[in-house]
Formats: C-alpha cells, structure tokens, sequence
C-alpha cells in the first residue's frame, strides 16, 4: 500500500508530511492503529460508554469525572486513582504530572503495579507506558477491560467485541502494513457460565411459586421500612435506583449511611448505578450476598438479580421473628 493511500486510509490530518510517521517510526518498528471503520462501530463505542462509566462511577467518591478515553487516561491521574480505588494499595506518585517526563515516570510506576496485580508479564500484554501515554485508545481499552474482568468481574462488558487493526512497519524499502482482527472482549460463549442456584430452579421449574416468595418479600420489606414512612409495592421497579435498597439494609444491619455516600434522588443512570454498587458491596461485606449479581441488572429492573438480593437479606432477618418466615413453596 501506498504511503499516501494509507495516511488517507487512517485519517491522518491532511497538514501533515505523508513522510512524517515514517520518519517518526525507527526502522524495524511497528505500530498499530484503529481503522476509522472500527471507531464507528456502535459495539465498540458501546463498550467505550459502559468503560466510561465504570470508571465514573468507581471513582464518584473522589469526584473525578472521565468523559474521553482516549483524551483523558494518558496522564496518569485516573489510572492512579483508579487503580488505588480497586487493589486499596497506595502508589507513592507525585499526585499531579505537569511535565511529559513525570508523565511518562509515573504510568511506568502504574502499569508495573497494575501488572503485578493481573498477574501478567509486561512483553505478553497489548498496552505500554508509551502507548498510554501516547493517547492510543485500542491500548487503553485492553487495559481497562483487564482491570474491569479482573477486579469487578460482574460488571457486564458488551460481548464478543472486535476491531480491525493496521499495523504499519517500517522498513529500509519504506512503510508496510497489513489488516487484522483484534479481540477487546470474550465470546458470550467463551465466558464463564454462572453456577445456577435455587433463584435459576425456582424461575425455571417452579415459576408459579415466585409470586409467593415475591409477596413474602414485599411483606417484610414493608415491615422493616414501615418506620421510615415507606411503602413498597413493585421490588422490580423501586429498587432500580438503590435508595429504597440501602435504606432497608441500613434499617436491617444498622448501618448509618451519610448522604454524601449516595444520591437520594438519582437523577442518572450513573447515579442509580452508584447506589446500587454501593448496596451490593455492603451486602458482600456482610457476607449477606454470595452470588454474583451485576449492579446494571438491578438498574435495569431485572426481576429475578432483583428478588435475589432482596432473598438473602429476607433469608439473613426471617428467623428473627416468627412472622418474616418463608412461606410454603419458597426456596431454602
């Protein structure tokens, strides 16, 4: 291929010398770029949003806001905070880098300890200090994707996901390059199938009998909130948000719940996803919740990650008194 045609190809802005990224390139060299076919793909812009996300809400607590993967991780800042929030390990970094030496000295200091916790050796993985810092975004999403299914591996990544790479070389005839595929996320089928449990037989082979366990949980939710002014009625759709959520386990297990640590009246997705991550991580504090549940089903009003999680609080409490107990046909 041409130099010029494949400058064309990448998009590369049109001021700049056709010869530049050849010059740029050592001889011997390689570098891979996205192919303005795989940025526009709406799977692969999904998975930038849910990432995005992600990170937002991780990191709410600090106030730090992401809003562009590719323009805002180069630095250094957000990998710091990010990757403090999720191992509780403390990087001594300078907090802020003004100068691309310190930039560049602290994603070293980063990307080490990020490596050491995936257990995975720099020369096998596809992302670098340089590549960080360089702004490239297929780099930075591999490494966002590896923290995400390592440390909050029910977070639910869009499946399945590929985009096409050039590689470009240089060479002593010139630049070569050549198209391949590139894997950001597992197979669906390629995933690690959840263990079933007795929500999964009760849904599947006793579906009549969730209406019963359904109004036993209304009954005690109701119980346990009646102090609070609160009345439930649908445990799909009022438990989206995480508020009612955390205030039953609050009123159930005593905990005080300042209302900086979460949003009373949502008023996002990003917030509702917030308090109900929130909710999640208490419950599996407590040891209360043992079963994988993604925060983004609750959020989306998925009945049974919903009833689940109500379960094992009504499971945790329904001894206390003689009148929270399990109705007949409810699952033990």
């Amino acid at each position: 291929m041409e130099p010029d045609a494949l400058y064309n190809l990448l998009q590369f802005p049109k001021r700049a010398d056709p010869h530049a990224a050849e010059e740029a390139l050592p001889q011997g060299e390689k570098k891979k770029y996205l192919t303005p076919t795989s940025r526009r793909d709406p799977k692969f812009e999904e998975l930038q949003k849910v990432l995005v996300e992600w990170i937002n809400t991780t990191l709410l607590p600090e106030h730090i806001v992401v809003r562009s993967l590719e323009e805002d991780m180069f630095d250094g800042l957000i990998l710091h905070h990010l990757f403090q929030k999720l191992t509780s390990l403390t990087l001594h970094v300078e907090e802020i880098a003004l100068t691309a030496t310190s930039q560049r000295r602290k994603l070293t200091v980063i990307l080490e300890a990020t490596n050491r916790s995936l257990q995975v050796e720099e020369q096998h993985v596809p992302w670098s200090v340089e590549a960080i810092f360089n702004k490239d975004l297929l780099a930075t999403m591999h490494l966002l994707v590896a923290l995400a299914k390592h440390f909050q591996p029910t977070l639910s990544l869009p499946a399945n996901i590929q985009v096409e790479v050039i590689t470009i070389e240089s060479t002593k005839s010139g630049l070569k390059s050549e198209k391949s595929m590139e894997q950001l996320t597992a197979c669906s089928a390629d995933q690690d199938p959840q263990p079933k449990d007795v929500f999964d037989e009760l849904f599947m082979l006793a579906p009549e009998k969730v209406n019963a366990v359904r109004e036993a949980i209304i009954t005690f939710v109701n119980q346990k909130l009646e102090r609070l002014g609160l009345s439930v009625q649908s445990l799909d759709t009022q438990f989206a948000d995480g508020v009612i959520l955390l205030l039953l386990i609050g009123q159930l297990e005593g905990f005080f719940l300042h209302l900086k640590e979460f949003y009373l009246t949502p008023s996002s997705p990003a917030e509702m996803l917030h308090n109900v991550t929130l909710a999640l991580e208490l419950l599996k504090d407590e040891g209360i919740l043992n079963y994988p549940v993604s925060p983004e089903d609750i959020v989306n009003k998925d009945a049974k990650s919903t009833l689940r999680v109500l379960y094992s609080l009504f499971h945790r409490h329904k001894l206390r008194k003689s009148a929270d107990g399990v109705p007949q046909g409810a699952p033990h």
